[in-house]
C-alpha cells in the first residue's frame, strides 16, 4: 500500500441553489464564473466594472442567476448569507484579509494563486455532458495539470457523455419498475446495471431511446439476462462503425469524382479555346 497523507478529498460537490461569492472580474474570475454557473450555483459578482474580462461580460449579458456589484470588496458585510467565496484579484494583501474573514466565519474560500489560503483546488477539469474528471496536483503545477487533463480527454471513448446519460435515464426507469434501498432487490439491481454496462460497447450505451430501454428492461430485467443490442433490434457497435465508415468513404468518393469532373469540365473548355 503507498504511504496516506499529502493529497486532497476530491468530492464532486453540489452548489445548486447555494449562493457563491466571486470577488473578481478578470481573466482567472471569468473561469471561475463559469465553473459555479454550470454547477447551477447563485452567483453575486464584486468587481469594476474596468476590470471585467470580455467573458465575465458576457456571463453579466446572459440569462444567468448573477448579481452584480461594480465595486471593490467592502468587508465583512459582503460574506453575509455566503456558502462560498472565491477570489482572483492581483492585490494579495486584500485577498488575505477576505481569506481571514472567511475562515473566521466558517466559509471555505479560494484565493487564486495563493495555495496556503485556499480550503480546496479547482484543478484542470474536463466535461462531457454528465461526465466530469477532474486532474489535481494540489496547487503544485497548474500547467501540468491541463497537460495531463489533455492526455486523458484524447483516451476517452466517444460518445461517453450521451452514454452516461442513457444510462442514467435506464437506472431511473429501473428504480421505478423495482423499487426499494438496499435488500436483495438493490443488490440484484445493481448486478443488472453492472452486467449491461459491461456487455454494452459504448456507442451502444449512446443509442439507447426511449423504446430501447422499455425493451431492455421487459425482455431482460423482468428475465434476468442482458440481451444484446442486436436482440432488441439495435446496431451493434461494429454496424455503427462500418456506418460510419461507408459514410466517410461515400463522402471521400464525391469530393473525388466532383474535382475529376471539375479538371474534365476544365480541360475541354481550354481545348475548345485552342480551336
Amino acid at each position: 500500500m503507498s504511504h496516506l497523507g499529502g493529497g486532497s478529498l476530491l468530492l464532486a460537490w453540489q452548489l445548486k441553489g447555494k449562493h457563491v461569492l466571486i470577488v473578481g472580474g478578470g481573466d482567472v474570475a471569468s473561469g471561475r464564473i463559469e465553473s459555479v454557473l454550470a454547477a447551477d450555483a447563485r452567483v453575486t459578482l464584486i468587481s469594476p466594472s474596468n476590470g471585467l474580462h470580455t467573458l465575465t461580460k458576457s456571463f453579466l449579458d446572459g440569462p444567468y442567476n448573477i448579481t452584480y456589484h461594480d465595486r471593490l470588496f467592502g468587508g465583512v458585510e459582503d460574506l453575509a448569507d455566503v456558502d462560498l467565496v472565491l477570489t482572483a484579484i492581483d492585490d494579495v494583501a486584500q485577498s488575505r484579509v477576505i481569506c481571514c474573514l472567511c475562515r473566521e466565519l466558517k466559509i471555505p474560500v479560494n484565493v487564486a494563486d495563493i495555495p496556503e489560503s485556499c480550503d480546496f483546488y479547482f484543478g484542470s477539469q474536463i466535461r462531457d455532458g454528465p461526465l466530469q474528471i477532474m486532474i489535481s496536483t494540489n496547487g503544485n503545477s497548474p500547467k501540468l495539470a491541463n497537460i495531463i487533463r489533455k492526455k486523458v480527454e484524447q483516451s476517452l471513448p466517444e460518445h461517453a457523455g450521451d452514454a452516461i446519460t442513457r444510462v442514467g435515464e435506464l437506472r431511473v426507469k429501473l428504480k421505478e419498475r423495482a423499487p426499494g434501498v438496499g435488500g436483495a432487490i438493490g443488490k440484484r439491481r445493481m448486478r443488472w446495471m453492472i452486467d449491461v454496462c459491461t456487455s454494452w460497447e459504448m456507442e451502444e450505451l449512446a443509442l439507447l431511446d426511449d423504446q430501447m430501454i422499455r425493451r431492455l428492461l421487459d425482455d431482460g430485467w423482468e428475465k434476468n439476462v442482458v440481451p444484446s443490442p442486436g436482440e432488441l433490434g439495435a446496431r451493434s457497435s461494429r454496424q455503427v462503425y462500418e456506418a460510419k465508415l461507408n459514410l466517410t468513404t461515400a463522402g471521400v468518393l464525391v469530393t473525388t469524382l466532383s474535382f475529376v469532373a471539375g479538371a474534365t469540365c476544365a480541360g475541354l473548355l481550354l481545348l475548345v479555346r485552342r480551336r
